[in-house]
């Protein structure tokens, strides 16, 4: 099965045999075997390629699984206490990802030299198991009950500009003033052409005219930095801008209730040495509190040095 899997995602049966540290010839003859046993082709093989069969693909999933409960139930069963080892897979936004769980991985793997570390970054909401992930860092609530979450932060949404935009157009003081200003609208952040806020605990919903769109929030951050307008994000996205002073936080009174951060792991693995540790040390130096303060500003915090 291992070997099946290394097939599937090396995509050749040389390089599975190089990574396995076996011959390309005995890669042929288990998977040849696994074929038989199961009774189905789950690979097609032509001179230049190898790809999956429907029901490889199916069976890939499943095997996936089954390796990453083995690989948990030993390292259980070798000592609870056992120090940390093997390869650990961290999912993670493409900005939170790059700014603040890259310095947690960093500092993780300075402290546990025996494990290799994998930092995937993609705003994409994966599942955890059929892509071999064993954590991940998720921003906002979370609708899937097949992952185990520990609370680690909140973070609000933010809706700012620039101080020489202010100036020009003047400052919005209720949401419906939006719809006078020039609106750089992250898709990223929000899929629809509404922007949410809250009046007197009640939901606001304002039709947004985008003068610009990007799926990137670094993108929409940089543009309102430069005065092109007024832009919605998660707070993280531009704390940085606000506390240079580059941009200035607007509507902080009718900003929603800020989204929980969560570090997450499938229910059906069992918590091995080198999970815990990870969601200990982040439990331990993170303070991944991003709110948004009534004096225009965000008061944002990283890991602990």
């Amino acid at each position: 099965m291992e070997t099946f899997v290394a097939v599937a995602d090396l995509k050749g049966f040389a390089p599975a045999a190089r990574r396995l540290n076996i011959s390309a010839s005995a890669v042929t003859r288990l998977v040849a075997a696994l074929e038989e046993r199961v009774g189905a082709r789950l690979l097609q093989r032509t001179t230049r390629s190898v790809a999956l069969t429907d029901v490889g693909e199916r069976y890939l999933a499943q095997a996936r699984r089954i390796l990453a409960e083995v690989e948990d139930a030993e390292a259980t069963a070798r000592a609870d206490r056992a120090r940390p080892s093997g390869h650990l897979i961290v999912s993670a936004p493409l900005m939170f990802g790059r700014l603040h769980v890259n310095p947690l991985m960093s500092e993780y793997l300075r402290r546990y030299p025996e494990v290799t570390g994998e930092l995937q970054l993609s705003d994409r909401t994966i599942n955890l198991v059929d892509e071999g992930v064993d954590l991940a860092v998720r921003i906002g609530h979370l609708p899937d009950s097949s992952v185990v979450a520990r609370n680690v932060g909140d973070m609000y949404r933010v809706t700012v500009a620039a101080p020489d935009y202010l100036a020009r157009r003047g400052t919005p003081v209720t949401p419906e003033d939006l719809a006078a200003h020039d609106i750089i609208h992250c898709s990223s952040v929000l899929s629809s052409n509404e922007w949410r806020f809250e009046r007197d605990g009640q939901p606001l919903r304002v039709a947004i005219a985008s003068r610009y769109i990007t799926n990137s929030a670094e993108a929409g951050v940089w543009h309102a930095e430069q005065g092109g307008g007024v832009t919605l994000v998660l707070a993280y996205q531009a704390a940085a801008a606000i506390a240079a002073g580059r941009l200035k936080v607007v509507l902080a009174d009718f900003e929603l209730p800020p989204r929980p951060i969560h570090i997450v792991y499938p229910t059906s693995r069992l918590l091995s040495s080198k999970v815990r540790a990870f969601v200990d040390l982040a439990v331990e130096t993170c303070r991944w509190q991003f709110t948004a303060n009534r004096e225009g500003g965000v008061n944002p915090s990283s890991p602990a040095p």
